[in-house]
């Protein structure tokens, strides 16, 4: 596959259609060049959540160990030392979140799609996240606000952590017929070699 095809799952969640964000999140990722190949709203339910969260058979222990050392690197205490304890709370949170309202379900294609839908979204934590990116922008919320509030923390967008992780969302939330292949002007520009036909 070319890096040119590559595709990526991205979720706006309850918390940016409520905010009437959608048209901000979107146009980030056209104004970077990505194709919009995939577009639906959907109420989930909490079964899918849990499917969706869990197609990746070492989330449970990544998510727990990655919420464990990003309240060590800040010098505050984890609500707990067992990984697997933390990640079934979280995907209970995140369970009811996602489920609470619409969600709309895109999928983006593009060169090196996964990795630029993450960079420009910013990390989980939106307390964390750089200024320029989505999340670092448009949420002030943190792990340790949410989790004092015992829900999942309010970062307004799931995106794919990698292409295989891509690959298995985008099955889960669309079918084949509902991908559409067409062409936009700008691929002209992006991906021409050598950029014929800009001179008459």
């Amino acid at each position: 596959m070319h890096p040119k095809e590559e595709r990526t799952l991205v979720l706006i969640k309850p918390d940016g259609i409520q905010r009437s964000l959608m048209g901000e999140i979107i146009s980030r990722y056209e104004r970077a060049g990505l194709k919009l190949v995939g577009l639906k709203m959907i109420v989930p339910t909490p079964d899918m959540v849990e499917k969706h969260y869990t197609l990746d058979p070492t989330w449970r222990q990544r998510n727990g160990e990655k919420t464990i050392a990003s309240y060590k690197a800040k010098g505050l205490t984890p609500p707990s030392q067992d990984p697997l304890e933390i990640s079934g709370k979280t995907l209970e949170n995140l369970k009811k979140y996602l489920s609470a309202g619409p969600v709309i379900a895109m999928v983006w294609e593009g060169a090196h799609a996964v990795a630029i839908v993450k960079k420009l979204t910013g990390t989980t934590e939106p307390l964390t996240s750089d200024v320029g990116t989505i999340r670092g922008d448009f949420v002030i919320d943190s792990y340790e606000m949410s989790d004092q509030d015992g829900r999942a923390v309010r970062n307004l967008t799931h995106m794919s952590g990698s292409i295989k992780e891509a690959e298995w969302e985008i099955r889960l939330w669309f079918s084949e017929k509902e991908l559409i292949a067409y062409k936009v002007i700008h691929e002209k520009i992006l991906y021409d070699v050598n950029l014929d036909g800009i001179l008459e």
